[in-house]
């Protein structure tokens, strides 16, 4: 079967020679695409490439029974209904740390800007006012710096903001490592309360939706300074606007938005737009040649090899495994299924009954969902594969001859 990948948003172009390397033909769209264009455009293609503005509903994947996987270009898969996608047998596979240092560097850089006035100070030279005072200007040596998730990005913006004399304590929901001279604190108000400057590095869970209201706002250090490179519906826009119309808040920096537009060129509007105290960029915390050519390089070579291999390894809904061939070997055959109990005996009588040989086999299980590979190096009956693909579990069987 010719396998065909559909790549939306523009992703790396590496991701192309490395699908075209693997016998994959490649087709791209340059936007985002909406459910309606994505059910239509998907027909004929087994693989999904996308990054953060295309979102991938149930009603995307029932639409395309065909679709095997879905490459998300960036960290974060709260665009892709997962639940939907493991009980249709399509692994989605992200790239949890390839732009880890592109998103830690734009916030130090966002820091340091912020405290020297630098926005204010580059507004007033374009309009052709000399201001040069010293006044609202500091150095970060000796702020304390908030962090509210420890994650990746987290430890990482940890230490290199220490590297700059600053003191670093963190908020997380998670019992986590701190790193250096970093402290964590009990409370999300406690670090409001306590911060120079908060810098969210939050996972897309519905959960932290609206978690900086007005409430949070109010909580925080008179003169302080906010920096979101997360998840745009993390933040009440209009709330952090009055609390820096207010003089709450000092400044704040704002790559991620509740409502973005699709592809370049389209309007952008928000009521930030013109406050010489706050930084606004498009979505780019993880947009560096290098980090957008890693993270290319990374999830087409893990959708490959699942393609190639059936290995599952850091797929982010489906059980992870890997299995390495015998020399022997003559099929694999990968079997998605509902985990109940007594599959995997199923499986194996089924290929005993029928004279299959069992080379390897490994089993794994997560949530509701199970994964068995299975290695034959004898022939493979046509009637042991009917007899599996018709087991009452079964969600997706795959057989992969060896070359």
């Amino acid at each position: 079967m010719s396998i065909r990948a559909l790549l939306v948003e523009n992703p790396h172009s590496k991701a192309d020679n490395i699908f075209e390397d693997n016998g994959i033909e490649v087709v791209r769209h340059t936007g985002a695409m909406d459910e309606s264009e994505l059910k239509e455009a998907l027909h004929g293609f087994q693989i999904l490439g996308l990054r953060s503005k295309t979102t991938v509903s149930k009603q995307v994947l029932d639409a395309n029974p065909q679709l095997l996987a879905i490459g998300a270009f960036c960290i974060g898969t709260n665009q892709i209904d997962l639940a939907a996608a493991s009980n249709a047998g399509v692994a989605v596979f992200n790239a949890p740390y390839s732009n880890t240092r592109s998103v830690v560097e734009l916030a130090i850089a966002e820091i340091i800007a912020l405290n020297r006035r630098l926005t204010v100070k580059n507004s007033n030279l374009h309009r052709g006012l000399w201001a040069k005072s010293a006044a609202g200007s500091h150095e970060v040596r000796g702020k304390t710096l908030g962090i509210v998730g420890y994650g990746n990005i987290g430890t990482q913006l940890s230490v290199l903001a220490e590297s700059l004399g600053m003191e670093v304590i963190f908020y997380d929901i998670a019992e986590r490592l701190a790193l250096g001279n970093a402290r964590p604190v009990g409370s999300l108000a406690q670090l409001l309360q306590e911060s120079d400057f908060v810098s969210i590095h939050v996972s897309g869970r519905p959960q932290n939706t609206s978690m900086f209201t007005a409430a949070e706002f109010q909580q925080m250090k008179p003169g302080a300074m906010f920096i979101n490179l997360s998840r745009g519906f993390v933040t009440d826009i209009d709330a952090l606007v009055d609390a820096l119309e207010s003089g709450r808040l000092a400044g704040a920096a704002v790559d991620v938005f509740p409502q973005e537009p699709k592809k370049n060129g389209d309007p952008f509007e928000s009521p930030l737009a013109g406050m010489d105290n706050v930084i606004l960029t498009p979505h780019v915390g993880g947009s560096t040649e290098e980090a957008q050519f890693d993270i290319g390089q990374f999830v087409a070579h893990k959708v490959s090899d699942y393609i190639q291999t059936a290995s599952t390894d850091m797929s982010v809904n489906l059980p992870n495994l890997t299995l390495l061939p015998a020399s022997a070997s003559r099929y694999r055959v990968g079997l998605i299924h509902r985990n109940t109990p007594g599959v995997l005996a199923l499986i194996n009588q089924t290929f005993a009954e029928h004279g299959a040989n069992i080379d390897g086999q490994i089993l794994g299980t997560s949530g509701g969902i199970g994964y068995a590979l299975t290695d034959i190096s004898s022939e493979l009956p046509a009637e042991a594969i009917t007899a599996i693909d018709s087991l009452q579990e079964n969600i997706r069987l795959r057989i992969l001859a060896r070359p």
